[in-house]
């Protein structure tokens, strides 16, 4: 497997995003990105959208319907969002916004991504190892944004 532009595109939207909250780059892993698009063709398969039961690795999942194409850009931008509901001063989980702390989560180091289409719907999942959205480290782990 070798990393193609979705690959490269996801990978670089999460390093721009993470550089804003004082997070190190993810490095791309080829084992993570197998692991990955197996579960993308899984929900594919099911033409459903849910996260892997026993995963060791955190794990985002994005759905868009009636597109034929997207970059990876778009499915980061829209776990990125939910920073608009993340209480920086109380931290910790929130239901609304824990792809958004797993985008960021600043111990998280290697990122593993995976695509997989049905007809009119696209799949995406990514995996990061280690992974993150652990009770009592969100203070350390997700910092407010550079201005």
């Amino acid at each position: 497997m070798y990393f193609g532009e979705f690959e490269k595109d996801c990978l670089e939207a999460h390093n721009q995003y993470r550089a804003r909250h004082h997070s190190p780059p993810l490095i791309l892993d080829i084992g993570l990105c197998k692991y990955a698009h197996e579960w993308a063709q899984h929900l594919a398969s099911r033409n459903t959208l849910q996260h892997r039961s026993n995963n060791n690795y955190g794990e985002n999942i994005f759905m868009s319907m009636g597109r034929t194409n997207i970059s990876g850009r778009d499915a980061v931008r829209s776990w990125y969002d939910e920073v608009q509901d993340y209480n920086f001063q109380g931290g910790g989980f929130s239901q609304g916004t824990g792809h958004f702390t797993q985008v960021v989560w600043r111990d998280s180091k290697r990122l593993g991504v995976g695509m997989a289409k049905r007809g009119n719907s696209i799949y995406v999942v990514a995996n990061y190892d280690p992974p993150g959205n652990f009770r009592g480290e969100y203070a350390k782990n997700v910092l407010p944004a550079v201005c």
